[in-house]
């Protein structure tokens, strides 16, 4: 049994892969390793792979493959008309990194909602010790007890943040972009009542044709001029010229975005020409990817490999 990894270096080098060794050979490519990924893939009876394109370009010649493996809940790089056809089994990943992008949500929150870049280099430039007083009273911030949170997507994570915002004294509100998602534990609301009534916004949905910038001109026009708005879902779900308008123009106060319409990093990102920290944070994808969070992915996909291997179709995608 020969098991494949096609990018092995977006799960870091500090997770534990020998499990893997019990199936068979394993082989770990990165994604800076020269090779295509149909010569990579051409002997493997098992692909491991997180953003790599399965399609019958990259998997003609891997005869093979009986089982496809993905380090990712999102399957939208698996061509499901071609394994289909050539009856190869598809398995991602579920609930690995609930933790982990609720924890980030609220650090990316926190970072913009309390100033925390003004204040922390007031102290780090020298500027405190000179200081007339023991505080500084020049940028406000509030608390957020009493705010109202407004939830884009109420899946695990979106409860997950729910929780954590409720327990800060929040009134949680929330919007269903598919209109099939229920909760009677928080409110639902239209999505203009949630753009109107939130303090701080959080995106927790998946892209599809209903989100695909959701957060337009007209959606920032609706919002406070005191709101926060996070992005934790897909970069796509907000047009990103909009939003660097939006903070250029004080139409809303600031965001938070761990994720942008194009990664890397677009050179020509019109998000890069907001300076000021106490409005814009933008982390590099990483909510997901906590130490813990890694390794509960790669044991998930162990779990999914030996379910496969013993007849069973564990976290199967019928795509």
């Amino acid at each position: 049994m020969r098991i494949v990894f096609t990018e092995v270096d977006t799960l870091g080098n500090d997770v534990d892969l020998s499990i893997f060794e019990e199936f068979g050979q394993v082989i770990k490519y990165t994604t800076a390793d020269s090779l295509s990924i149909s010569e990579k893939v051409k002997d493997a009876d098992i692909i491991i792979a997180n953003k790599a394109v399965m399609n019958e370009d990259s998997l003609k010649n891997a005869a093979n493959v009986k089982l496809i493996c993905l380090t990712a809940t999102g399957t939208n790089n698996i061509d499901f008309a071609y394994t289909n056809k050539r009856g190869i089994a598809v398995a991602n990943v579920k609930g690995y990194s609930t933790a982990s992008v609720v924890q980030h949500t609220f650090a990316l929150l926190f970072y913009v909602y309390e100033k925390l870049d003004y204040f922390n280099r007031f102290v780090k430039s020298g500027e405190y010790t000179k200081h007339e007083i023991f505080t500084n009273l020049e940028l406000k911030f509030h608390e957020l007890s009493g705010k109202t949170w407004g939830i884009i997507g109420l899946g695990d994570i979106g409860r997950g943040v729910a929780r954590v915002a409720k327990a800060f004294g929040c009134d949680v509100i929330y919007y269903s972009t598919s209109g099939k998602n229920i909760n009677k534990e928080y409110k639902q609301v239209d999505f203009d009542e949630l753009l109107a009534k939130s303090d701080i916004i959080s995106i927790h949905a998946p892209l599809n044709d209903a989100t695909r910038n959701l957060i337009d001109n007209e959606a920032l026009s609706k919002m406070k001029e005191s709101a926060i708005l996070l992005n934790l879902g897909r970069g796509p779900i907000i047009d990103e010229a909009a939003l660097a308008d939006a903070l250029e123009n004080n139409i809303i106060a600031g965001a938070g975005l761990d994720v942008l319409a194009v990664e890397p990093m677009d050179p020509n990102n019109p998000l890069r020409r907001i300076e000021d920290n106490n409005k814009l944070i933008i982390t590099p994808h990483v909510a997901w990817a906590t130490v813990e969070a890694r390794q509960r992915c790669c044991n998930e996909v162990y779990e999914n490999i030996r379910s496969f291997l013993s007849g069973g179709r564990r976290n199967i995608v019928e795509g």
